[in-house]
């Protein structure tokens, strides 16, 4: 489980661990391969387990009124699943599904306890993780409700070009293809519109899609494009 270690490093709520805490706690984690398609969890289903994305991608979802709505994704590095930790028979808020083929190192909450027994510090950067997830779940229900949809389209692309955006060939590249119905799903919109604001956003060169990516040519120009904060 050494293979673990880098990773955990990059993961908030482990940060502050020493090296040898680490190495405590890696051998709780258990390595899982999800083929493409796969339902990790249903909304609903009692949650114990945390996860830890070495590679791939799950999107987080709920269904409303037989309409998805995508509520975030996650790839490499990423982790989700954290509310299990912190109290024993909470049930999952949504469903979470891979999107491509995904490696994934899970723990449960039974074995993470014992450890946070011992590793109080723990417990401060658990909160703070929550906190912040729950900072990017306000702003997301701002959007879907004072923003009309061609802005919260821009800021759906936006908010993937700061989550999972990589410098390639000296732009900023979104590292995730998304067709244009998942893109709707993020903004809770129709396929239709994201095509029709995507279209504009390449006519104002603000951004470039190539082969299914999308390349952020200006980021500036598009926060600009931003409502004026509210007082």
């Amino acid at each position: 489980m050494r293979k673990l270690i880098p990773l955990l490093q990059n993961v908030p709520i482990f940060q502050d661990l020493t090296t040898n805490e680490l190495e405590a706690i890696a051998p709780l984690f258990v390595e899982r391969t999800f083929k493409k398609g796969t339902i990790i969890f249903f909304e609903g289903d009692l949650g114990d387990e945390f996860f830890l994305i070495e590679s791939g991608v799950v999107k987080i979802y709920r269904i409303d009124y037989a309409k998805e709505i995508i509520l975030a994704l996650f790839r490499d590095g990423d982790f989700f699943g954290e509310m299990s930790l912190i109290q024993k028979g909470l049930t999952r808020s949504a469903t979470a599904e891979t999107l491509e083929t995904s490696t994934i190192y899970t723990l449960v909450r039974s074995e993470f306890y014992q450890f946070l027994e011992r590793t109080p510090k723990l417990s401060l950067r658990l909160l703070e993780a929550n906190m912040e997830r729950l900072r990017k779940a306000n702003e997301q229900i701002y959007d879907l409700t004072f923003l009309d949809v061609r802005m919260r389209i821009i800021k759906v692309v936006h908010r993937l070009a700061e989550e999972h955006g990589i410098i390639k060939q000296g732009n900023l590249m979104i590292n995730m293809k998304l067709t244009h119905q998942q893109l709707a799903n993020l903004a809770g919109t129709v396929r239709e519109s994201v095509t029709k604001v995507l279209q504009e956003l390449q006519e104002d060169q603000i951004i470039t899609i190539q082969k299914k990516m999308i390349y952020i040519n200006n980021l500036e120009a598009m926060k600009k494009l931003f409502p004026p904060p509210t007082s």
